[in-house]
């Protein structure tokens, strides 16, 4: 039997994944398959480059099918107005699309011994559970669940019915609610405003503290596929440097504006003019050259967490909305801006979820 598996679907998964496979004693390490899911997210590369790293022993990539693939499935997301007629309705949406991705998985996951699973409310959580194949979570981002506990915001209204259900196999719930997910790897359990028992906290700044030169040399070329060209953008300008990082919120034109006000807010050092570098989140389409083509925009395919690993980078200031900064080791100051900040630009609704909870 095979030892470990890894099913991600973005690049800070990836991350996370390496960081675990290099905290393993080093007669362990090189001996677990990585799976990239393709339904979220544009891996380039990366396939190639994961191979070469030594890190894992197989790449797999996943042309995992998101529901709107298999038009058979909209009717079951109608509302009947009954509770129990939606539920059978949704104990047969849960096994369907459980089955429908069948075709598409590249691997046996029967053959290994651990398989851990990224976001696990993608479809391979109904597949794994359809299976009846156990596995464990890891938490989507870091400190996810803090704001956003996906689980109870989209099962909202007779939650311990349907928690009751999932741990039935009958309905799938995601994050540690599933019969077959033997527990829930999250990084700081006291900041989850609704634990369960199968939460296990692993703290992510443990696992980097871990790593030696050598494993963060193999971090940066596994996720920097031209190293040269990132250094020339970094190396221009000005000494002070404010890094602004992107996400996809909200429609493009909305998203322009409220990078557009980022930067005319935040884009300056003690009242000056400073060299703004924007890295856009891998899932982010906005063409930030073509908008701010006086500004420096970076590759943008990796998760940010690798700059801390870039001898002697260090940034004046870095701005986020709601990507959580607390890994961020290259900044002198660092601004968070979060829901408030949010309100301004759509319903608060949109991104308030567990206060809707």
């Amino acid at each position: 039997m095979k030892e470990r598996i890894y099913v991600c679907h973005t690049y800070y998964h990836v991350y996370v994944a390496c960081l675990k496979e290099f905290f393993l004693p080093k007669d362990k390490q090189g001996q677990a398959s990585l799976v990239l899911s393709t339904m979220s997210n544009d891996f380039g590369n990366l396939k190639e480059r994961a191979q070469k790293s030594g890190i894992f022993e197989e790449v797999f990539m996943f042309e995992e099918k998101s529901e709107e693939f298999f038009p058979k499935l909209q009717k079951y997301h109608t509302d009947r107005g009954n509770i129990v007629v939606n539920m059978l309705a949704r104990i047969k949406y849960t096994k369907m699309l459980g089955r429908l991705q069948e075709p598409y998985v590249p691997v046996d996951f029967k053959e290994y011994r651990d398989i851990y699973v990224f976001c696990d409310s993608d479809p391979i959580g109904y597949y794994l559970s359809y299976k009846k194949i156990y596995y464990h979570a890891v938490e989507d981002g870091l400190n996810c669940i803090e704001t956003y506990d996906t689980a109870r915001y989209d099962n909202r209204g007779h939650f311990a019915l349907k928690a009751w259900m999932a741990a039935h196999n009958l309905i799938f719930i995601q994050n540690g609610y599933a019969k077959y997910c033997l527990d829930m790897e999250i990084n700081d359990k006291s900041i989850i405003p609704y634990p369960i028992d199968k939460h296990i906290e692993q703290s992510r700044e443990e696992l980097t503290e871990h790593l030696t030169e050598d494993d963060k040399n193999v971090l940066i070329h596994l996720f920097i596929e031209n190293m040269d060209e990132l250094q020339r953008s970094l190396d221009m300008g000005a000494e002070d440097k404010i890094l602004v990082l992107s996400e996809p919120l909200c429609d493009l034109e909305t998203r322009k504006r409220i990078f557009t006000d980022i930067i005319e807010e935040y884009g300056k050092s003690d009242g000056k003019s400073a060299q703004v570098l924007i890295k856009p989140h891998p899932r982010d389409l906005l063409d930030y050259r073509r908008i701010f083509p006086q500004h420096v925009v970076l590759y943008g395919m990796f998760p940010m967490e690798i700059m801390n690993f870039i001898p002697g980078l260090r940034f004046k200031r870095v701005i986020s909305v709601f990507t959580v900064t607390n890994s961020i080791r290259f900044a002198e100051e660092i601004v968070f801006l979060g829901e408030d900040f949010m309100d301004k630009y759509e319903e608060p609704a949109l991104h308030r979820q567990n206060e809707q909870i």
